[in-house]
C-alpha cells in the first residue's frame, strides 16, 4: 500500500481536520509515495518500538513525535535520536491524537472499559451516568483501569453524574457539568479549583487511560490489506 492511500484511510476513520490548533497529528515522517508493508499501532514511539518494528513499516501513534517545530536535528537528543533511527529502517509515522480524542477514544474508555452510559459529548468531555458512592465509583474505577492507587479530590459524597476527559484534561475543569471530572494529569491548583466548585476528581494516569489506542484502531483496520500490529506500549512512570 502506498502511504498517502493510508492517511486517506485514517483520515475517513477520525478526520485530522478536527484536530486542536496546537496539535500535530497527520504524517510526521515519511514519503506519501512510499509503500509501506505493514502497521504498527503504539501509544508512543520510543527505541525499543523502532528497533522491533519492521522495515518499510508506519508507526501509527496516539501522541506525535514531533510537536512543535525543529530547528535542528541532533542526534544525540531526543526526538531527533529517534528519528535517526527510523530513517535507516524507512519507517514512516502518523500521528492520530485530538481528533482521535474526538471521535473514538473518550467513548471508547467510558463505554466499554469503565461500563457506563454516555449521556452527552461535547469537545472532549463525555457525560456518563453514574450513581453511585464516591468510594464505591472509586473501586470501580480502580478495578476497570488497573489503577492500584488514586489521587482524588472528594466533594461529594454521591456521584449521580461523571465526565471524563482522557489523557490531560484539568484544563478543561470549568466546563465540566457534572459531580465528579476523572481525568489525567491533575496539579495542586487543579485540585484547589475543583474544590472550590464542589467538583468530585479523580485523577486516572494520563498512560493509563489512553493506552487503549491501538486496540481501538486496529478493530477499525481489520480489513486493511497491511499487516497490522499491537505494540504494547510502556508507562514511561515506575510508580514505587
Amino acid at each position: 500500500m502506498i502511504l498517502k492511500d493510508l492517511v486517506e484511510i485514517l483520515n475517513e476513520i477520525s478526520p485530522f481536520e478536527l484536530q486542536e490548533a496546537w496539535d500535530n497529528s497527520g504524517l510526521i515522517i515519511g514519503d506519501k509515495n512510499q509503500e509501506v508493508q505493514s502497521i504498527v499501532l503504539s501509544l508512543d514511539i520510543d527505541e525499543e518500538l523502532i528497533d522491533s518494528s519492521p522495515e518499510n513499516s508506519v508507526l501509527v501513534t496516539h501522541h506525535p513525535l514531533i510537536f512543535s517545530g525543529l530547528k535542528q536535528l541532533d542526534f544525540s537528543t531526543y526526538p531527533a535520536n529517534l528519528i535517526k533511527k527510523m530513517i535507516k529502517k524507512n519507517i514512516s509515522h502518523i500521528a492520530m491524537h485530538t481528533n482521535f480524542d474526538k471521535t473514538h477514544l473518550n467513548r471508547y474508555v467510558g463505554e466499554k472499559i469503565l461500563g457506563f452510559e454516555v449521556l452527552d459529548e461535547e469537545s472532549f468531555v463525555l457525560k456518563m451516568n453514574c450513581d453511585m458512592s464516591f468510594e464505591n465509583l472509586m473501586q470501580h474505577v480502580k478495578n476497570r483501569l488497573g489503577i492500584e492507587n488514586l489521587k482524588v479530590v472528594k466533594s461529594k459524597e454521591h456521584i449521580e453524574t461523571i465526565a471524563l476527559t482522557t489523557g490531560s484534561g484539568a484544563s478543561l475543569l470549568s466546563f465540566v457539568d457534572a459531580d465528579c471530572f476523572l481525568t489525567g494529569d491533575i496539579k495542586y491548583h487543579d485540585a484547589m479549583q475543583a474544590s472550590s466548585i464542589n467538583l468530585s476528581l479523580i485523577e486516572i494516569g494520563h498512560f493509563e487511560s489512553e493506552r487503549y489506542f491501538g486496540e481501538i484502531l486496529a478493530k477499525s483496520l481489520k480489513n486493511i490489506s497491511l499487516s497490522v500490529i499491537i505494540s504494547n506500549s510502556k508507562n514511561p512512570f515506575t510508580y514505587i
